[in-house]
């Protein structure tokens, strides 16, 4: 009689892999602040390039993640691809940077979707999405928060 093993199950394993780091001593409690984090590292691309920042409780970054390098003028993002970062960093926190590499700062209608739903997604699960910054190509001080925009402040 032969034994058969009917079943064998793949172990799956998820790690966060380092890459280099932005360097900053400086807390991300602002949307200015973040601007002048994360705004050259993002003006290099020559396309939509969407990023998240995980957060702790404080706002002191723990990383950041590409999460949707797109065209010229769109890019696709999903929530998983954003929750997979924000769960395996631990995030308490998350900030969305999104660059615009035609200058214009405008939210269009799917950034204002991804945004909101971002919202609802982040709820979900208990991290708080403390703002989504537009950023463009001119200079460091332009920008659009949706939080600014919105409700008056940023990082509530």
């Amino acid at each position: 009689m032969s034994t058969k093993n009917p079943f064998k199950l793949k172990q799956a394993a998820i790690r966060m892999v380092s890459a280099p780091p932005i360097k900053s001593a400086e807390p991300l409690c602002s949307p200015e602040a973040a601007i002048r984090v994360m705004a050259q590292g993002l003006k290099e691309y020559d396309r939509e390039v969407v990023c998240l920042v995980n957060l702790k409780s404080d706002l002191s970054p723990i990383n950041f993640n590409i999460v949707s390098m797109g065209a010229l003028d769109q890019s696709i993002v999903h929530p998983r691809e954003m929750l997979k970062s924000m769960i395996l960093s631990n995030s308490a926190k998350v900030m969305m940077l999104h660059l615009h590499p035609s200058g214009i700062l405008n939210p269009s209608k799917d950034d204002i979707t991804i945004t909101d739903r971002m919202q609802q997604v982040c709820s979900l699960v208990g991290i708080q999405l403390v703002d989504h910054i537009i950023i463009g190509v001119q200079n460091d001080k332009s920008y659009y928060s949706f939080m600014e925009k919105c409700c008056g402040q940023a990082f509530l």
